[in-house]
């Protein structure tokens, strides 16, 4: 597959669901925010790696949104994180899932893939990771923020309540799983995503977002992707890799896109969801199949956000 010039190009997310007007605009104002800082370390030569970690660390600490500090409680009234990183290079990767002492999983995730010879570790063995590595410890009460216990509070109430229902739910439409995908200078692909998962999910639920090829993927021959929405259907049809087989067999990023948020809509998956995508020319993709998806992408310092309606 032959490739021209190469833009400089970084696209982030922040969710694809039916978000409330108020979170909408806090949401584009810190995806906004997040893409240039991202962007701005590649324009000075930073490696595409460190920017989506820069860019996810950004949402992560943004309480707008359902990552890091701001992240849904599950079942059990705590708070457990997923994230994975993926450098397009020689396709290194690192994830955690299930942690609860950190405030930017993703880069305890970068650690993983430069630390050890795994890619994945969850619970117990990643949060005493991240202390053996010496990372900045916080309590789980430390990552809520806003109204979250008392949302909590409120879906006990709730005998059938399960996190399937939060899209039919308006009390409980939130912001959900961020991410950010890249090209530096050298024409090098990366991708991240972060997540605190679904509200009121069982201890221990792990979504897509960590899971190499589910919710994450970068190679810099094809494209990197991350995915945001129903983690259990993004799962099933391991919506990253496969969008980045169909551009591999010679798709364009939007007709990738079409097809991917198209098997994630069949309805034995019962699909929600969206994802963003850059390609080794640094052409950028957003999609949803959601009311509405929060994003924005800075192609050659050229910004692009959707607008409020």
């Amino acid at each position: 597959m032959a490739y021209g010039k190469k833009k400089l190009s970084i696209v982030v997310h922040g969710s694809a669901w039916d978000i409330p007007d108020n979170v909408y605009r806090g949401g584009i104002r810190g995806c906004h925010l997040s893409a240039m800082a991202g962007y701005n370390v590649i324009k000075n030569g930073a490696s595409a790696l460190d920017a989506v970690e820069i860019a996810v660390r950004y949402l992560e600490d943004d309480p707008t949104f359902n990552a890091g500090i701001g992240s849904f409680l599950n079942s059990s009234a705590s708070v457990e994180l997923d994230a994975a990183i993926m450098d397009g290079r020689d396709l290194s990767a690192g994830a955690v899932a299930a942690v609860s002492n950190v405030t930017n999983p993703v880069s305890l995730a970068r650690k993983v893939m430069e630390k050890t010879e795994h890619i994945l570790l969850a619970g117990q063995g990643a949060e005493e990771f991240a202390i053996d590595i010496g990372m900045p410890i916080v309590e789980p009460w430390q990552l809520l923020a806003g109204e979250e216990l008392e949302r909590w509070q409120e879906i006990q109430k709730m005998a059938d309540f399960y996190p399937r229902q939060i899209f039919d739910n308006q009390q409980n439409r939130q912001m959900d799983t961020v991410g950010a995908v890249a090209i530096d200078k050298e024409g090098n692909l990366a991708a991240a995503t972060s997540t605190g998962g679904v509200p009121n999910k069982l201890a221990g639920r792990v979504g897509d977002s960590p899971l190499i090829g589910c919710g994450t993927y970068a190679d810099n021959k094809i494209t990197a992707v991350s995915c945001t929405g129903w983690g259990e259907s993004i799962i099933r049809i391991v919506m990253a890799k496969h969008f980045c087989g169909l551009t591999e067999l010679g798709n364009s990023l939007e007709e990738a896109g079409a097809l991917a948020l198209k098997k994630l809509s069949r309805l034995k998956t019962k699909g929600l969801g969206g994802l963003i995508a850059v390609n080794p020319t640094g052409e950028v993709y957003h999609g949803y199949n959601t009311p509405r998806m929060v994003w924005t992408s800075v192609v050659d310092g050229k910004e692009d956000y959707p607008q409020f309606e």
